[in-house]
Order: C-alpha cells, then sequence, then structure tokens
C-alpha cells in the first residue's frame, strides 16, 4: 500500500514544473481578491459617507430655499406651471386647474380651489392667505355685489375714457387683469384689424375674461372710427377676401361662388345666407364692407 501511494507521488519535471506554475496561479489569485475587494469596500464606504455628507448639503439648501421665496398675492386662476412648482403643487393638481379653466370657468374661493385641484389641507393652509379674487367676487360674498366695472378703481364718466385704439401699451397694463402678454395680444389684434371699431371686439382677443373685459370698457372706448379701407365686397377678388381677418380662404371662395350665380350682394343679410359665414359677427364685418 505505501509502495502504491508513493507511486502516486512520483512527478516528472515537466509534471512538477506544471504543478508550481498552478499553485503560483492560485495564491496570486487569492492575493488579487483579497487587495481588489477590500479596496472597494473602502471606496464603497467612502462614498456612502460622501453621499450622506452631500445630501445633508442639499437638504440645507432645500430648507434655506424654501425660506427665501417670498410669496404675493396673486389670483389662483392664473396659476402658470411654473408657478404652482414654486408653490408645491404637483403636476397633475396644477392639470387639474387648468383643464377647469379651459371650460371658462373660475374658483371664486379657496374652498373651491381645493375641490378642484385636489390640494392637500397643509398646502391650502400655507397658500389660501396670499389668494386674491377680484373685488366683485368679495364683495359678492359680503352680500354686497358689485359690477364688474368696479375693480378697485373709480368708475370714469365716458368722457373721461381714453380711445382704445390710442392706447399704449402702458395705458392697458394698468388695467386689473391685464399683464404685459395680454396688453400685446390686444395691440396685436388692434394692428390686424387696422383699429377697433366697436369695444365687442375685444372678445376676440384670446385670454381675456369677461370680468377684464368689462374692466377695460369702464376705462376705454371707440370715441372715433378708425379710418378703414373697405372692401368692396361685390368686385374684391379671393386673394382680397381671404385676407380679411374674418373670413378664411373657404369662406372667400364661396362667396365668390355666390356672388357669380345670384348677382350683387346689397347687404349684410344676403352675405350672411352663405354657409359658413360668422353670423354672430355679421354686424361687425359689415362695418369694413363697401356694398
Amino acid at each position: 500500500m505505501l509502495k502504491r501511494f508513493l507511486f502516486y507521488l512520483k512527478f516528472t519535471r515537466g509534471q512538477r514544473n506544471g504543478l508550481l506554475v498552478l499553485f503560483g496561479i492560485i495564491i496570486i489569485l487569492q492575493f488579487f481578491y483579497w487587495f481588489v475587494d477590500g479596496n472597494a469596500r473602502n471606496v464603497n464606504s467612502l462614498d456612502a459617507k460622501d453621499w450622506l455628507s452631500l445630501q445633508t448639503k442639499i437638504d440645507e439648501l432645500k430648507a434655506n430655499t424654501a425660506k427665501s421665496i417670498s410669496i404675493y398675492p396673486f389670483n389662483p386662476n392664473f396659476i402658470s406651471d411654473y408657478k404652482g412648482y414654486k408653490l408645491g403643487m404637483s403636476v397633475e393638481e396644477i392639470d387639474r386647474l387648468h383643464a377647469f379653466r379651459k371650460t371658462n370657468r373660475y374658483v371664486n374661493s379657496a374652498t373651491e380651489f381645493q375641490k378642484v385641484t385636489g390640494v392637500s389641507d397643509a398646502l391650502l393652509n400655507k397658500i389660501s392667505p396670499f389668494f386674491k379674487f377680484p373685488d366683485w367676487v368679495e364683495n359678492k360674498q359680503k352680500g354686497g355685489f358689485k359690477k364688474y366695472s368696479n375693480f378697485g378703481y373709480k368708475e370714469k364718466t365716458k368722457g373721461t375714457k381714453i380711445d382704445i385704439n390710442l392706447a399704449a401699451k402702458e395705458d392697458l397694463i394698468k388695467v386689473y387683469g391685464i399683464g404685459e402678454v395680454i396688453a400685446n395680444r390686444i395691440i396685436t389684434q388692434r394692428n390686424s384689424l387696422k383699429g377697433f371699431v366697436v369695444m365687442e371686439q375685444l372678445n376676440e382677443v384670446w385670454g381675456l375674461s369677461p370680468e377684464v373685459i368689462e374692466n377695460i370698457n369702464s376705462q376705454f372706448c371707440v370715441s372715433k372710427a378708425p379710418e378703414l379701407e373697405l372692401i368692396d365686397i361685390n368686385n374684391a377678388s379671393l386673394k382680397e377676401l381671404s385676407q380679411f381677418i374674418y373670413f378664411k380662404y373657404a369662406l372667400a371662395k364661396q362667396i365668390l361662388i355666390y356672388r357669380s350665380m345670384n348677382g350683387d350682394f346689397k347687404n349684410i343679410e344676403d352675405l350672411s345666407k352663405i354657409k359658413g359665414f360668422p353670423v354672430d359677427k355679421a354686424k361687425i364685418i359689415a362695418l369694413y364692407l363697401k356694398f
């Protein structure tokens, strides 16, 4: 048995060299494993400490930023995405408010604001003291309803009103509910029309609520009709008709077809018979036409 055992322990020179190489590789791998694993543990430990330190700084900055944000009185009906984010509202809460406003409705109290948006009681208590609703809303809640024209301004008589066609952007911004963007839209619409002929055309300016329009009417008017180059409806070309702000290309084409088949238009009532004609604006359109 001993001889057989010793037989297995006899190796050639090549076998001995192979065993030495194998043992060397095993030893090197062991050193490599312990060295790399130890460094990884140290790195992870350092990263964790650095992250905790960094997170603490982030939390401090957030707290300081929250304290530094000043909230000024605002109308909650006109909260933008950025404004809502600054106030602490979620994307879903902001979207609910915007969807509600697209139906041409307004929130008139903090309770209604929470009902529409679904904000928490904590957030509502934080921001509701800064809600500023129009005077007519507050007066209605107090039982003394006032007309829209009394938006915190002394009502002016017709003689002291400013001509809307002569008003500068600065004049428009003074109106409660009008900012620089809305003022620019009013001026752009006025330029497109080459002047307002009636105050009702303000209803066509996107973003103007009925309350703000009422307030504009209390301070502005069309004291003098603008000098318009009237469109000769019975001789105008397709290009001339389609360039008119109240006529789209399809309607202008229908006008030409109707005119060729039925003769000249005698009045606005004849035009109103055409399919697609904006009947609700017929009286205004008539002021731009020559029959």
